[in-house]
């Protein structure tokens, strides 16, 4: 009986320790078609200041409702910056159908191409992590962001942008 209990427990902490943290891997093609891949994070949990006077609270550099490109696409974007680092935020009511190879990307256009877009347009933030609910998209430091006018959920097999979100 102790032996089952143990490894049903070591199971239980195996699946538990590897659901925190979702990569991308780099395909074959990611670098022809200018696909950059990144390290996607879970949303952390609120955390509580050491002193009152000290702020942990994300700055809003911009947001967006998403709205219907290729495929009916709900909810809201929001790039924050979070102890001097940028995300790409998700609200609770994203959704979006399922595809094939879908990422999320940041566009320089308000309203990008449904469909064709080209690579000098986009940085893609890496895989959507799931097609409804909250997530999270860390930003690379190298990625200027008032040189992106959108987010959107891009379908690379079909170049079809599924739905984006217009910053303002």
């Amino acid at each position: 009986m102790q032996g089952k209990l143990l490894i049903l427990s070591l199971a239980t902490l195996a699946i538990v320790g590897c659901a925190k943290e979702v990569t991308t891997q780099p395909t074959e093609n990611s670098a022809s078609q200018g696909v950059q891949n990144v390290q996607v994070t879970e949303t952390p949990s609120p955390t509580v200041s050491a002193s009152p006077t000290e702020s942990q609270t994300p700055t809003v550099v911009k947001s967006g409702n998403f709205v219907k490109g290729e495929h009916i696409t709900k909810g809201s974007a929001r790039i924050i910056t979070e102890n001097g680092q940028n995300f790409l935020e998700l609200d609770q009511n994203f959704k979006t159908d399922s595809g094939p190879e879908l990422h999320v990307i940041l566009h320089r256009q308000a309203k990008p191409q449904i469909y064709g877009i080209t690579e000098k347009d986009y940085v893609s933030l890496g895989r959507l992590q799931k097609t409804s609910g909250s997530q999270r998209y860390a930003i690379p430091d190298n990625v200027k962001i008032a040189d992106f006018a959108s987010a959107a959920i891009w379908c690379r097999p079909f170049n079809a942008t599924f739905g984006y979100a217009a910053f303002s």
